[in-house]
């Protein structure tokens, strides 16, 4: 298998050059591997780029790959194909931005012109990943990530606070002056009072039951093994007033866990929406906690497996010691502080400021920085 990746990569730089030898457009070209269609932060980045000029080409390339080189044989060939749509497109960008890891973009030998930005696709992160997961159960294996040359090649990478620089430098394995304090998109609809009020309509015309109660959103990591997660959230339920409360639980798509009638799972709804109608948010090591957080919604710590967790994955930040919540792996624990216990909103402020920079011009930030990129490939100012 290494053997193959390496002569791929020889093949597919040969190429390239062909690709590079066609002149850099005025254009950003925004990469994902999350989706099949843009996110919604990408969609407001190009939304912000239109509005302050036509001079510049905009391109979004989605196309995911669950699974990576183990994904069936059909999926790696559509997305190999794939590959060469991005190829064009990156050699003749000026800025090219991500928010996963990017295949094309980590093995290539790219023009010099063009700033690569990894703005990666959550706010903040509990667990470890990339090089800080390597050889761990869920991570992947040295020589895998160094013959596939993971995550190489970006100018920049995004953090959402100074805090998680030295993780994402140790993550992505780059030096840590690349990393720039620069929150994602989302923060600005976090507090957006229009955006608010729509979600909130779009959710309660689909669940109008769920208007006269309080919610609780279980947003659980997904694990590969779900013998465990299937057994502790059918606890959770068992613990749950539905007289009183609506339980929503937001499972991962690849999810296989059945869950009764009684729960709603929202599934053509995202996490992110939820928020605005949730009164409280369970999770584990899920990075929703932080865009809760920034909503002001009190957090609850489900950590029914933490030891088997940390063995397999591993964590980045220190967990009882940082989150501001109850952490309990006993589901009636914590539905006793939801329905009896006052919750400490001062310290979840404290958290919500230390991980996420408070901002509302989060979108306008990044499209200046873009902009300056396609000037003079700099941003220095922003280190």
């Amino acid at each position: 298998m290494i053997l193959v990746i390496k002569c791929a990569r020889i093949i597919l730089n040969f190429i390239y050059l062909f690709f590079k030898l066609l002149p850099t457009k005025n254009k950003i070209t925004m990469i994902s591997r999350q989706s099949n269609k843009p996110s919604q932060e990408f969609e407001m980045i190009r939304d912000k780029i239109v509005s302050f000029t036509s001079e510049v080409e905009v391109v979004m390339l989605c196309h995911t790959l669950d699974g990576g080189i183990k994904s069936k044989a059909v999926d790696r060939i559509r997305y190999g194909l794939h590959m060469f749509k991005q190829m064009y497109h990156i050699a003749t960008s000026k800025v090219v931005i991500l928010d996963s890891y990017c295949i094309a973009i980590s093995i290539l030998k790219h023009k010099k012109n063009v700033s690569i930005i990894q703005m990666w696709h959550s706010m903040g992160s509990m667990k470890k990943f990339g090089y800080t997961a390597i050889d761990t159960e869920e991570g992947s294996k040295k020589e895998l990530a160094e013959a596939m040359r993971m995550h190489k090649n970006y100018d920049y990478v995004f953090a959402s606070s100074e805090v998680y620089k030295d993780h994402l430098a140790k993550g992505f394995g780059c030096d840590i002056k690349k990393i720039i304090t620069m929150p994602l998109p989302r923060v600005d609809l976090l507090k957006d009072v229009d955006y608010t009020d729509k979600v909130k309509n779009k959710v309660y015309n689909k669940y109008p039951k769920i208007k006269d109660k309080a919610v609780i959103l279980y947003c659980p990591t997904f694990r590969k093994d779900e013998r465990k997660f299937g057994n502790a959230v059918q606890k959770l339920i068992e613990e749950i007033d539905f007289e009183r409360y609506q339980l929503v639980v937001k499972k991962h798509p690849l999810s296989k866990v059945e869950l009764p009638n009684t729960v709603i799972q929202a599934e053509e709804i995202s996490s992110f929406d939820m928020l605005f109608v949730a009164d409280y948010v369970i999770s584990d090591y899920s990075c929703i906690v932080y865009e809760a957080a920034v909503r002001d919604i009190p957090l609850y710590f489900y950590n029914y497996d933490m030891e088997e967790y940390i063995k397999n994955r591993g964590l980045a930040i220190d967990y009882m010691k940082e989150l501001p919540g109850i952490i309990s792996s006993d589901p009636a624990r914590i539905i006793y502080s939801i329905e009896n216990e006052p919750y400490d909103m001062e310290r979840l402020r404290r958290f919500s400021e230390k991980y996420i920079v408070p901002t509302d011009n989060a979108t306008s930030n990044i499209t200046d920085f873009i902009f300056q990129c396609m000037d003079n490939k700099g941003g220095n100012n922003y280190e």
